[in-house]
């Protein structure tokens, strides 16, 4: 960390990662009135956020998750492989508790939606760059949500991200090399699992849960 002006305790340096320049610049203003934190950069994707870090090796890192090409999660992956240490705070609008579940497992420190107060962004900054990991109740909830409920398998959820695309049975048979029937199984524990019927409402709930991405 660097010393604050007048010889103040040490700034909490702060990465910004959003896709949107106006989330970004309005976080960076909201940081900036704080005599203790600045923001060192700012990235626009995933390769930018981790190039940044190693570059400045902020104290905090603040990442949301839908970004270009490199999601926000691989980001987290990649910096924490980078750095083990790395303190990072989930700022999003994803409020599925499979987008919870990951990005905690992935190391972030914590998850806060876009819709969070000022006061409780920089509030959890400080706890974070304390070495806290402060967890706010509704997503205790959702983490306790997706605890209540059969997981899909990582082949499930690919089958899913296909369905999403929009591919029929026998290319997503293709895609996976594997034969229509294997998915015709595999949309049938998929179906049973999320307790729907069809393969349109398997998409609305796992796309709400956070298993795969909106479209």
């Amino acid at each position: 960390m660097t010393e604050a002006r007048g010889g103040a305790k040490p700034h909490i340096r702060i990465l910004c990662v959003d896709d949107h320049q106006l989330i970004r610049e309005g976080i960076a203003l909201i940081i900036e009135r704080e005599p203790d934190m600045r923001v060192v950069a700012a990235a626009r994707t995933g390769e930018e956020a981790v190039a940044l870090f190693r570059q400045h090796r902020p104290d905090v890192t603040l990442m949301d998750l839908q970004l270009p090409v490199m999601s926000g999660l691989e980001a987290i992956e990649a910096i924490r492989r980078d750095d083990p240490t790395a303190r990072i705070v989930v700022l999003t609008m994803y409020e599925g508790n499979e987008h919870i579940y990951r990005a905690l497992s992935a190391g972030a420190a914590t998850y806060l939606l876009k819709d969070t107060l000022s006061s409780d962004l920089i509030r959890v900054v400080r706890q974070v760059h304390a070495g806290e990991k402060p967890i706010r109740p509704e997503v205790q909830a959702k983490l306790a949500e997706r605890a209540a409920h059969p997981t899909l398998t990582p082949r499930e959820v690919a089958v899913m991200e296909l369905v999403g695309e929009g591919r029929r049975n026998k290319e997503v048979a293709t895609a996976l090399k594997i034969s229509e029937e294997t998915v015709q199984v595999h949309l049938r524990n998929i179906f049973a699992k999320l307790q729907v019927s069809d393969r349109a409402a398997a998409l609305v709930v796992a796309t709400k849960r956070g298993i795969v991405r909106p479209r």
